[in-house]
């Protein structure tokens, strides 16, 4: 997703000469040796060299030492590079358009005799949620929560999820940013319900019963914003 890791790949790939190395790679479906990549892309061996490296850095390639065509030879085997397994995307802003679709394969794996399918993406989209909430309450271990406690837990944790989050006041947390859009905006009913499921979700999973999420939708945000249930 949108990182600043992600970002740094894209960057890595603004200059010509690793776009081709990097592309040539890729598409070799082998090792390929530095010299090998420096012959592609017309450069010396030193400098290609740098390059593969820094690609290594961005996390687009992965390095090892192994000889390559099956021939063994004598002394030190040559480094040589290969495709990481790392999916690099950048959206601004940030969509997680994989989120809706994990949630209506899991509806459709396990809808159930006599639930509709929307009432089975909504139970999928709490589920979810609840997991991402114990998730975080595990790991910051914040005991009991009240409301402006859990709005500062829930700006962290849904800032990572794409969801630009902020405080227009102390006991409300606003979502600046839909990660379903545009879908939201074509079937808003179902894809801000599963999001308004997938939050409250969330307020259980943390434990956090002094919110509650409300549909609060305003052009260009997140349909839901949490507030103080009191």
């Amino acid at each position: 997703m949108t990182s600043e890791s992600a970002i740094g790949a894209v960057a890595a790939l603004e200059d010509e000469l690793r776009r081709g190395m990097y592309w040539f790679i890729r598409r070799a479906g082998r090792p390929v040796t530095r010299d090998e990549a420096a012959e592609q892309v017309g450069i010396s061996r030193k400098l290609a060299a740098f390059h593969l490296d820094k690609l290594v850095a961005a996390g687009l390639l992965r390095a090892s030492y192994q000889q390559v065509g099956g021939i063994r030879k004598v002394g030190r085997a040559p480094k040589v590079y290969q495709p990481a397994d790392t999916e690099v995307r950048v959206s601004i802003p940030e969509r997680r358009h994989e989120v809706l679709a994990e949630i209506l394969m899991g509806a459709v794996l396990t809808h159930g005799a006599g639930e509709t399918a929307r009432d089975a993406a909504h139970r999928v989209a709490t589920d979810r949620g609840e997991a991402l909430g114990r998730a975080a309450r595990e790991q910051a271990r914040p005991g009991r929560l009240g409301a402006e406690r859990a709005l500062t837990v829930l700006q962290s944790l849904l800032a990572e999820q794409g969801f630009e989050p902020a405080r227009p006041t102390p006991d409300c947390l606003r979502l600046r940013n839909c990660p379903f859009h545009p879908l939201a905006a074509d079937e808003p009913e179902l894809v801000c319900g599963l999001n308004h499921a997938y939050l409250a979700g969330v307020l259980t999973g943390l434990e956090a019963e002094t919110l509650h999420a409300a549909l609060s939708p305003k052009a260009g945000e997140c349909c839901v914003e949490l507030r103080s249930a009191t």
